[in-house]
């Protein structure tokens, strides 16, 4: 079994798998096997699950459900209210759905899943009481850029939000220029969703950057993909959420825990994949 890696979630004080299980398309699985890879991750101590209202219109959450039944308190539940539903009374009712859709009593954290039209004080006032009526024990956003962070700390003080989800892999590395360090200084987790990007290129043993990741990874009798999550990893703030998409992926994702990554490695990584100029606007998908 593969000892996972964990480490504290923000200011929440839990002890959490630094590699996760997301769920987007989990949907779109069989899902029998998708249950039993959530299921295989959390043997395997990834007990990090992350879902949202927005997939499948309900459908991962669904799969979810099944993948924990049973196992509950193993596992650091989060899932994310759309922004459309953020309005104070949308949030509560939205948050009723997904526990109903989850078949459980709270969720470890809830995240606004972007900024939409409704002031920020509007859905934070829900997550607050959604917290007092404990459905939630804390919350936090997903893809807010610096100004937003700022204003959500404003609104809700010290200790919020409790983590930001952006989109984090080797070829994009935006946040490492403003969010990571907004995060770093403010005691916020950073959550790196699509940690292995859209495109197979950089594991193309082929392509320069791939034979970079091949070589270190050969080294450590490792994958080019646990390699590349590792060295995400390298900041303690970070958690990576790689879809459960299959138990052989799940299995790989977990001994990324196990790569101890060298100075020299990370900065043969980093000349490979650099991070870019500092540019307007968070990057997406």
């Amino acid at each position: 079994m593969t000892a996972s890696m964990r480490r504290i979630f923000g200011p929440t004080g839990r002890d959490v798998a630094a590699i996760g299980q997301g769920s987007w398309k989990i949907e779109g699985l069989e899902a029998d096997s998708a249950v039993a890879a959530m299921r295989r991750g959390l043997d395997l101590g990834l007990n990090h699950i992350d879902t949202a209202e927005m997939y499948g219109s309900g459908a991962a959450e669904r799969v979810i459900a099944e993948a924990i039944a049973g196992r509950r308190d193993e596992v650091f539940l989060v899932s994310k209210v759309l922004p459309s539903n953020a309005s104070k009374r949308g949030t509560l009712a939205a948050c009723e759905k997904s526990l109903a859709r989850l078949r459980t009593d709270r969720l470890d954290c809830y995240l606004l899943h972007w900024r939409g039209a409704y002031p920020l004080e509007e859905t934070i006032a829900a997550f607050d009481r959604l917290v007092r009526d404990g459905k939630i024990l804390s919350w936090g956003v997903s893809n807010f850029d610096v100004a937003d962070l700022d204003e959500v700390a404003a609104i809700a003080g010290a200790g919020h939000p409790a983590c930001n989800q952006v989109l984090y892999h080797l070829q994009e590395r935006a946040i490492e220029h403003a969010v990571l360090p907004w995060c770093q200084g403010h005691g916020t987790a950073v959550v790196a969703y699509t940690p292995f990007g859209k495109s197979n290129r950089p594991f193309d043993a082929r392509t320069e950057q791939g034979r970079v990741l091949e070589e270190i990874a050969a080294a450590h009798r490792a994958t080019a993909r646990q390699v590349a999550l590792r060295f995400l990893l390298r900041h303690p703030e970070v958690f990576v959420i790689p879809k459960a998409s299959s138990i052989v992926h799940v299995a790989e994702n977990a001994g990324a825990a196990g790569i101890d990554l060298s100075a020299a490695e990370l900065a043969r990584i980093d000349a490979a994949f650099p991070r870019g100029r500092p540019r307007r606007g968070l990057p997406t998908i």
